[in-house]
């Protein structure tokens, strides 16, 4: 895609969605973090259903803490990998009551230190909780930026950085959340929806 090609199509999705917003449910960064640290292999959708009697027990790091691996695992496990999930969840807590006095830390690498938690969770918190603007590529971005002729890039990190070049400013806090979306829905992976897709006329689609 030329510049003005990715102008357009960053412009057509934020006509479509103003405020586009992750579907994982939270109410504050810890369960945001945690909703993600278990989102990795699995829907937001059964990681929803999964948390929402969890965080009502457990919305703060101490509670997780001291509901413990075991009944951390009961909640969480019609979730895939749910054991070693609980176990790096209840381990991030004991680091966020330890050493950062109960909050979800602002820097990637404090965050990246964390059990469980990698580059593409750390870029979720960060862009999600602080307005930062990361792109946590996932396989729908990874998808979309090499499928449309966005932004290639032969692994997700060379995409991640294509994107920080070439997204322009004004776009970068709500990117990730369209090419999300946009890969989970539109442009998806088996059967593209290219009869319905708002920035058709700019995509250079790829073999897929």
């Amino acid at each position: 895609m030329t510049p003005a090609q990715v102008e357009t199509f960053f412009a057509t999705l934020q006509r479509a969605n103003p405020h586009p917003e992750t579907e994982l449910a939270f109410t504050n960064v810890f369960e945001l973090l945690a909703a993600v640290l278990l989102s990795a292999q699995a829907t937001d959708v059964s990681v929803n259903k999964a948390t929402r009697a969890l965080f009502a027990r457990a919305p703060t790091p101490g509670k997780m803490l001291a509901l413990g691996v075991e009944q951390v695992e009961r909640h969480i496990q019609t979730i895939g990998l749910f054991r070693t999930k609980a176990k790096n969840l209840v381990a991030t807590c004991r680091i966020l009551v330890e050493q950062h006095g109960g909050r979800v830390p602002r820097s990637r690498e404090a965050l990246e230190a964390l059990p469980g938690v990698g580059r593409k969770t750390a870029n979720v918190v960060l862009n999600v909780a602080f307005g930062e603007p990361t792109m946590a590529v996932d396989t729908h971005i990874f998808r979309v930026s090499n499928r449309t002729g966005l932004a290639p890039g032969k692994d997700v990190l060379a995409v991640e950085q294509a994107l920080l070049e070439r997204v322009p400013p004004a776009y970068r806090v709500d990117a990730h959340h369209w090419l999300i979306l946009h890969g989970r829905y539109v442009c998806t992976a088996r059967s593209p929806q290219c009869s319905r897709c708002q920035v058709h006329a700019v995509c250079e689609r790829r073999g897929l």
